[in-house]
Order: C-alpha cells, then sequence, then structure tokens
C-alpha cells in the first residue's frame, strides 16, 4: 500500500507543479508505468480501467471540439454580449445573468467549456466596459464558480458525469430525471452565495452604450447557424439514442464532425487549430490516472472508504447523501477529484449498501466530486487551466484567496445540493 500511495502522491505532484512544461497526460502515464513496473497493477487491469474511462474520454472531447468550433464562430461572444444588453445596465443584473449564462453553457458543454471559453470572453466584455479590478475578479471568480456548481445536470456536463453513468449503467435520461432538479437547486444556492459575497464589488450600473453589437461578433455564419442544430441535435440526439444502447459518445461524435465539416469547408475557421488545441492529453491522463488510482484499490486503500460507506448507509438516505457527498468532496479538494470519483464508484459498488440508499451514495458521489474541487486550487484540472488563463489575461488570483473564497462559498452549496438529492430520492 505504501508503493501505490507514493506512486498517487508523486503523479498527483507532477500534475499540479508541471516541472518545465511537463503535460498532464505524460505526468499520468508515467505514475502507470512506476504503478505497474511496481507490480500494484498487472498488465490485465489495462482492459479494465480503459472500459472505465474510454467513453467518458471520447465523449468529452468531441463536447470540447464542438466548443472550440462554436467559441471561433463567435458562438459565446455574441451570448456574452446579448447578456450585457439584457442586463439593461444594471450591475446586479449583469452579474445574476453572467452565472445563468455560464451555468447554461456548463449544461451542455462540461465545465471546462466556462472554465476555458468562456471566461476570457466575460473578461474581455468587462474590460471594454472598464469595470475595476475588484468588480472583475467578482465576476470571473463567479464564472469560475458556477463552472463546477452547475456541471451537474447532464452526463456530458462533466467528466465526473460520465465516468460515473457508465460505471454504474446509468442511463442518460435516467440519470437527468435525477440530476436536473437537483441542478437546478445548486444554480439557485451558487447564485444566493455569490450574490451575498461579492455583492459590494458589483457596480450599480455601467454603460449598455460601451457593449458593441452581437451580431459582429459572428465570424463564421455557417458554423454559428449548424451551431444551433447541432447542440439540438446532441441533445434529443442524448436522450433518444443513448437509451437505444449508442453510446454517448457516438452521438457527440457524430455531432462534431458534422460542425467540424462545416467549419472545414467554409474556410473561415482553422480546423487545423481546433484539432490541435483539442485536449488529446486527456486521453493518456484519463487511462494514466485511472491506472495510478486502480493501484490504490489493488493495495487495499478502498477498504477504509467500503468500511465508511458501510457506516453512512446505517443512516438512510439523508445520511448517506449527506456523508458520501461531503466525503468525497474533501477527497476531491486534496486529490483531485477525477482518481476520488473512481475510487468513490470502487467503493460504493463493494460496499453493503442498497436501493435507494446505494443510489443517494452513487449520486452524492457525483456532487461531491463536482462541487469538491472547487475548495481548493488542485481540486481539478479545470481550475488549474482556469487560472492559467486568467493569468494570461493579466488577472492574479492567489491560492490563498483562491481557498479562502472557495471553503466559504462550496460548503453551503454542498450541502444544499445534497440535501436536494436526498430530498429528490425520497420522492
Amino acid at each position: 500500500m505504501l508503493i501505490a500511495v507514493a506512486i498517487f502522491l508523486l503523479t498527483i505532484t507532477l500534475i499540479i507543479w508541471q516541472p518545465r512544461g511537463l503535460g498532464v497526460g505524460w505526468s499520468a502515464a508515467l505514475g502507470a508505468v512506476l504503478a505497474l513496473l511496481a507490480g500494484v497493477v498487472s498488465v490485465g487491469d489495462i482492459p479494465t480501467v480503459w472500459a472505465i474511462v474510454w467513453n467518458a474520454t471520447a465523449t468529452f472531447i468531441a463536447v470540447i471540439i464542438i466548443s472550440l468550433l462554436l467559441d471561433e464562430a463567435g458562438f459565446f461572444e455574441w451570448a456574452a454580449l446579448h447578456v450585457a444588453r439584457w442586463s439593461g445596465g444594471r450591475g446586479g443584473r449583469l452579474f445574476a445573468f453572467t452565472v445563468l449564462l455560464g451555468a447554461a453553457v456548463s449544461a451542455v458543454f462540461a465545465n471546462d467549456g466556462v472554465a476555458l471559453i468562456l471566461t476570457p470572453i466575460v473578461v474581455s466584455m468587462l474590460v471594454a466596459l472598464r469595470f475595476s479590478a475588484a468588480s472583475t475578479l467578482a465576476f470571473v471568480m463567479a464564472a469560475g464558480f458556477i463552472a463546477d456548481t452547475a456541471s451537474l445536470p447532464l452526463v456530458v456536463s462533466n467528466l465526473v458525469n460520465i465516468v460515473s453513468a457508465d460505471y454504474f449503467g446509468l442511463g442518460f435520461n435516467t440519470y437527468a430525471a435525477v440530476m436536473v432538479p437537483v441542478n437546478l437547486v445548486s444554480i439557485a444556492a451558487t447564485l444566493a452565495v455569490l450574490w451575498l459575497f461579492f455583492r459590494r464589488d458589483i457596480p450599480a450600473a455601467y454603460d449598455v452604450a460601451l457593449v458593441k453589437e452581437p451580431r459582429l461578433a459572428i465570424r463564421d455564419r455557417a458554423v454559428f447557424r449548424v451551431g444551433w442544430i447541432t447542440l439540438a441535435a446532441l441533445v434529443l440526439g442524448l436522450f433518444v439514442l443513448e437509451p437505444l444502447g449508442v453510446p454517448v459518445s457516438a452521438v457527440a461524435a457524430a455531432c462534431a464532425l458534422v460542425l467540424f465539416t462545416v467549419a472545414a469547408c467554409g474556410q473561415v475557421i482553422s480546423t487545423r487549430r481546433v484539432l490541435r488545441d483539442a485536449p488529446w492529453h486527456v486521453v493518456i491522463f484519463s487511462l494514466g490516472m485511472y491506472m495510478v488510482v486502480y493501484g490504490l484499490k489493488n493495495a487495499g486503500l478502498t477498504g477504509y472508504l467500503i468500511s465508511a460507506f458501510n457506516y453512512l448507509a446505517g443512516y438512510g438516505v439523508w445520511g448517506a447523501a449527506l456523508g458520501t457527498g461531503v466525503l468525497t468532496a474533501l477527497l476531491s479538494s486534496v486529490m483531485n477529484n477525477m482518481p476520488t470519483v473512481l475510487l468513490g464508484a470502487l467503493s460504493i459498488e463493494a460496499s453493503a449498501a442498497t436501493g435507494v440508499v446505494r443510489e443517494a451514495m452513487v449520486y452524492a458521489n457525483i456532487i461531491g466530486c463536482d462541487l469538491g474541487p472547487k475548495i481548493t486550487p488542485i481540486g481539478s484540472l479545470a481550475t488549474l487551466l482556469w487560472l492559467h488563463v486568467l493569468a494570461r489575461k493579466g488577472i492574479r488570483v492567489t491560492w490563498g484567496y483562491y481557498f479562502k473564497v472557495g471553503s466559504v462559498l462550496t460548503l453551503p452549496v454542498l450541502l444544499i445540493t445534497l440535501s436536494a438529492l436526498a430530498i429528490r430520492l425520497g420522492f
């Protein structure tokens, strides 16, 4: 077990530190190789792990490619400018609408879409509106926060969701039926705590005349128009085709291919750059990181979690939901949400929990791993990349400030969301 834990800690350290620009995929691959050489995992474990991660990874990449194409077409800037105009010059309304826009983007384009694509657009818009540094930071933190707290509703909204849904055989419709109402509660709670925390930094008014015409943001009209059809087909296809046995990744890949073809024919968007910027490293990261985590499972670490889950199961749906969610949230905040969700899934599968109590644990594990990363900067790759994007925009968020804000904001939203889950499963 000591060897497995040491390899895991080394891998996480390299992923966070990224010495000399070492990519997260190669860090995870190194961890997997060390785990194989040390004997904590075997070659026979590779197909098992790949069966867990392939669909999630392929779906994630397809959705991000769609996001990148729409971003190049001006789709997200167009939406942000409309939000600025609809707010009518009122700062509080703009803050709320920005959060709601982030929630909508997170639901369809995954949390990474908000963190990596929408955040820079919001920053540019605030600069154009001549917001102060404090006001800009409030909006930026809100956009980054809602990216994860609103990533619950659909299987495709977060890589964590896809992994869990695949592992436990949760259909797209079954998952949405539980998590859509829970996500609405999470959004409301997030908006409330964000407003209470940042209300003094939100300007009362701004000059709408400084907001450019949304139509001027559109750079590729063909991709922009087909993008709406693609998004409708994506959501409809997932609801209709996934229950028939079609993998989520196949639906997402087909939609990405259609939009990519339109972009390639138009020759306005550099499709070569889109492919280059796609997160291919996530494929290596997913397989490598989960091999390392599987080593922890083989070494018996999941036994401690199984004992904890069996204890929580004795307190019914409420105990299972709140206990599991808080536990996995704390683990995600210190060891990253990607390894945590698999450890949680493996432990829940091996626990004695049954029926609705087990169901509560499955969904609470997802909620904990979606929201828990907001407590610390190392909780998720999306947050680390988000901080990097902000630094390039000249906005520096220290780890101390992030932890102070993250812990204060996350815990109440987490508890409220987990309570909503317990109530939802009680019906």
